[in-house]
């Protein structure tokens, strides 16, 4: 569930497995940290039996997901080597037999360790070995393409011909090895973050970059439980030894300590917002200089696509060649038929393997191949068979569609007018930071079989607004956006305390079907922790890629709880009325 995809483990340490490369697992010897920590990393290294000294080759850099080891890449590692690339695939930092703390893709830790990986790779025998206690050298890599100079311009000796590939923490190295190193000559990322303060603890108002806000949102407390019993359990998966056991096994030091204070009050602290934010792309985005090939998951609750598009818009601003694509999968949901497959590539028969590997033939083998569209995304509602293509629109730029503004009416409407009626709803959000609804656990997502049906909200705890019955279809691809303003006294009083005396509140978008039952889409919705309950505030909600067929309605809702998220921990009567200036907006394409 937490590592890109599950592949075929690579078996014996040294094999021929196939008569067009070689597989050979290897140990690095790598120093990393601001104390300068040795770190065994291992690692298994594809070489296409054609490339040598004579006759080089352009080499991938990769690494698992979170939870996951070296092995995961395997199918992925003996595709690209018969296709004529070097492929390095190690195991992260405190996973798959790889030593040190899980340290969340940091750049002075995980960036260092992968910059030493691209050293290796361009013929520095300084840290490989054939063992772990690092007495057995392995012979010098000379068969690996070199570029005269980096993308500082610089001539280094042992610079490669290198592009990165991986999903989710597998993304986020990518970015961090890239700030460190600039050697590496393009990236992949699939389903990543752009800022880890946002993936955990969103505040989806009050936002100054990005995804990132000011203050601090509501803690994803199932992701956050989910991840602390993969990352507690994985050295006794890989029968490791755990390492620094205090004051947070095989995490980094400051982890337990975050979850421990989110858990108490809903929120994390600044400190440890910061800590996050430094292993987050969102705050060195301007050491990103190579191509970027940003692919990220409609059907993702961890990293939704507004994390995507924070990196892709700060990308663009910078002029980075950077292309984005929406698949269909995410840590929430399997990939649709035709999509992608890792552990199998075919270019032919997978939309998102064939552009990926067109991507780096252009990049890494100089093809003069297209790299495709500048955005594409996967509509669930197209019909195909084979390749998933025909499913997946494109465009030249980024956002599409237009505008279609819908304000809130009466008692319960959504009307496209100029003209409302008056009215207004009133609830109180539950105690201790309680959910107040029934819906699916956004840990397991579409993993553990078909979702709950409905949304359904406890009575009292919630406003709702819906539109009539819909005369023809409404297909919104992009971020909806809700301009609010509620009346809650008590919390006008309580937020001058800072963020725990703060009115938090969760809005989302639901699907009503002609049965009258309403779909929560792919899970997602929106926490937001209201600076200032006394003026208008805006919601960017994360983005969708969703059809609402003729028949049915759209419906907003704003509650005082959710399953998935440590809500405001003081009950907090909330009214909202009707008005021109309340208003939904939906990105529409043709």
């Amino acid at each position: 569930m937490l590592t890109l995809v599950a592949l075929v483990p690579t078996g014996a340490s040294t094999a021929a497995a196939d008569p067009t490369y070689t597989v050979t697992t290897l140990h690095f010897k790598t120093v990393v940290g601001p104390k300068d920590k040795v770190c065994d990393v291992v690692g298994d290294l594809y070489v296409p039996t054609t490339a040598s000294s004579t006759d080089r080759v352009p080499a991938v850099l990769t690494t698992n997901g979170f939870g996951g080891s070296k092995d995961d890449q395997a199918g992925m590692g003996k595709a690209f080597a018969a296709r004529g690339y070097v492929v390095l695939s190690y195991s992260g930092l405190g996973f798959g037999g790889s030593g040190c703390k899980i340290t969340l893709d940091d750049p002075d830790w995980d960036g260092r360790a992968a910059s030493q990986l691209v050293s290796y790779l361009g013929g520095d025998p300084g840290i490989a070995f054939l063992d772990a206690d690092h007495t057995q050298p392995a012979p010098t890599l000379d068969v690996v393409q070199l570029d005269d100079r980096d993308h500082d311009g610089q001539a280094r000796s042992n610079d490669p011909r290198v592009g990165t590939l991986g999903g989710s923490y597998g993304g986020g190295f990518q970015f961090a090895v890239a700030s460190v190193d600039a050697r590496v000559d393009t990236l992949v990322p699939l389903i990543t973050w752009n800022d880890l303060s946002y993936s955990l603890d969103p505040n989806n108002t009050d936002q100054a970059s990005g995804v990132s806000s000011v203050r601090p949102g509501a803690a994803k407390t199932n992701w956050a439980l989910g991840f602390s019993l993969l990352g507690l359990t994985g050295d006794a998966q890989n029968q490791q030894v755990p390492p620094d056991a205090t004051p947070c096994p095989n995490f980094a030091d400051f982890v337990c300590p975050a979850l421990v204070y989110a858990g108490a009050t809903g929120y994390l602290s600044p400190q440890h917002v910061a800590k996050l934010r430094h292993a987050s792309v969102g705050s060195y985005l301007d050491k990103i200089k190579v191509p970027v090939l940003l692919i990220q998951g409609e059907n993702d609750t961890l990293f939704n696509l507004n994390e995507a598009i924070a990196t892709y818009k700060a990308l663009q601003r910078r002029h980075v060649e950077t292309k984005m694509i929406w698949q269909s999968w995410g840590h929430s949901g399997g990939a649709a038929p035709g999509e992608i497959d890792l552990g199998n590539p075919d270019p032919t028969q997978q939309y998102e393997t064939g552009r990926i590997l067109d991507w780096l033939d252009h990049y890494l083998l100089d093809s003069p191949v297209s790299t495709g569209p500048e955005f594409a995304y996967y509509r669930h509602w197209s019909t195909y068979s084979g390749n998933a293509a025909p499913a997946y629109a494109t465009s030249t730029s980024f956002p599409v569609g237009a505008k279609k503004v819908f304000r809130l009416s009466g008692a319960g409407d959504l009307v496209t007018g100029l003209i409302t009626t008056a009215g207004s709803q009133s609830f109180v959000t539950p105690p201790a930071g309680a959910p107040t609804e029934i819906d699916t656990l956004d840990v397991l997502g579409g993993y553990v079989g078909e979702p709950v049906s409905e949304v359904s909200d406890v009575p009292g705890t919630f406003a709702t607004w819906q539109t009539p019955i819909l005369s023809s279809k409404l297909d919104v691809v992009g971020q909806p956006v809700v301009k609010v303003k509620v009346d809650a006294p008590t919390a006008a009083v309580t937020q001058k305390s800072g963020p725990a005396g703060m009115l938090v509140l969760f809005v989302k978008v639901a699907d009503v079907g002609p049965d009258g039952k309403a779909h929560l889409i792919n899970g997602l919705e929106a926490p937001v922790r209201i600076p200032d309950v006394t003026k208008p505030f805006t919601v960017t909600l994360p983005a969708i890629v969703h059809r609402f067929d003729q028949g049915h309605r759209l419906r907003l809702i704003v509650s005082g709880g959710s399953i998935n998220y440590r809500g405001g921990l003081t009950p907090v009567p909330v009214t909202i009325a009707s008005g021109t200036a309340q208003k939904l907006t939906l990105p529409v394409t043709p």
